[in-house]
């Protein structure tokens, strides 16, 4: 199963893929966004950072079929970090695939961009994704008490991050 998951770069033909998930309640209340966008907002935000230096953007798949969505956001070429997002369709939870893609993309962006530092913000309460992203070698960085509104109350976060020397060790 793992095997077969592979990331490709987003193209436009994908934002009807991402559209679905973004108008997701249950999806976007962890990305603590609410479920609203249009289909031009989406393809504007797609057209300003299709050549972007500081954003890249992957759909997930595992064979043929689209899992998730996963980029690393603010990419700074001079201190070598940026902030990491991951994005699953629902019908693809408890597929086993979050660690895997997880790995994909903190290999892309050491390996391949060079990056020092990958950092992410989670809610507290998402201890799934909280177990996966430290499995992977990501460490709690600090608290983010009553930061995020998500289905009708304050909720605390927290702030993860992961050193490339650390993940070397880790993984070898």
């Amino acid at each position: 199963m793992e095997d077969k998951l592979h990331i490709r770069p987003l193209e436009k033909d994908d934002l009807e893929f991402i559209y679905k998930m973004r108008t997701n309640p249950e999806v976007m209340d962890y990305w603590c966004e609410e479920p609203y966008t249009t289909k031009e907002k989406l393809t504007k935000e797609y057209e300003e950072h299709i050549n972007s230096r500081s954003h890249r953007a992957f759909i997930l798949y595992h064979a043929n079929d689209k899992v998730g969505f996963l980029a690393l956001y603010g990419i700074d070429s001079r201190h070598r970090n940026a902030e990491f997002a991951i994005m699953f369709d629902p019908a693809q939870h408890g597929k086993g695939y979050a660690k895997k893609a997880t790995r994909i993309m903190v290999d892309y962006a050491f390996n391949q961009l060079n990056l020092n530092k990958l950092s992410l913000e989670v809610v507290k309460q998402n201890e799934k994704a909280i177990h996966i992203y430290e499995s992977v070698g990501f460490k709690v960085e600090g608290d983010l008490k009553q930061h995020y509104f998500v289905d009708g109350e304050y909720c605390d976060g927290l702030m993860m991050g992961l050193l490339r020397e650390d993940y070397l060790k880790q993984s070898h």
